[in-house]
């Protein structure tokens, strides 16, 4: 599996579904100037899947807030995302999403993104953080029965917009209001003693 950390997120054009439109050419460019949360799972009408796709919108206003725009992707084709979408969420469904779910039915976005299971044509839980110049800052990928943690990418999200803003670097389990370090020698002597005090 590649590693697209630090390279140009690979630039597409495809149908996608915005709540109940179908979009011909969606691509990435449209949101040059945000950060991205581009993710993938393996298909619609499964089970750990509606389960993602509602706890991103659930968190959607903090994403907005972060000027970042959700993505979906999966292998399934415009259309059946449309009736997904139009299914209850009692029932299986991803009714009430509203950003854009990619339909990616030549599997060409999750094989550039190296997320594509070739002997089962579908994708792992591939999840990138594209910030703003469409740059890779994270990538994380599971299996298919590992749910991910919407909160975890809101973390990663936060420490990406801190550094940018201040210049100082996250370190392990950082949230929003914990203590930051400088990048250097000094900056990890000063951060263990007073995270030892």
């Amino acid at each position: 599996m590649g590693v697209l950390v630090g390279k140009m997120a690979p630039e597409f054009s495809a149908k996608a579904v915005i709540r109940d439109k179908i979009v011909e050419n969606f691509s990435l460019s449209l949101f040059r100037g945000q950060n991205v949360v581009l993710f993938f799972y393996p298909l619609d009408f499964t089970f750990v899947c509606p389960t993602e796709l509602h706890a991103f919108q659930e968190k959607a206003e903090e994403f907005r807030k972060r000027d970042t725009q959700i993505v979906g992707s999966s292998v399934d084709s415009c259309y059946s995302h449309h009736a997904w979408l139009a299914t209850p969420k009692n029932k299986g469904g991803i009714q009430g999403v509203e950003y854009p779910i990619i339909a990616d039915l030549n599997k060409e976005i999750a094989r550039a993104y190296d997320v594509l299971i070739p002997h089962e044509g579908i994708a792992y839980r591939g999840l990138f953080l594209i910030d703003k110049n469409g740059m890779v800052r994270h990538q994380v990928v599971n299996d298919l029965p590992l749910g991910r943690s919407v909160d975890e990418a809101l973390r990663i999200l936060d420490a990406l917009i801190y550094f940018e803003q201040h210049g100082e670097v996250c370190p392990a389990n950082w949230q929003n209001g914990k203590k930051s370090l400088k990048p250097n020698r000094e900056g990890i002597e000063q951060y263990f003693t007073e995270f030892k005090n």
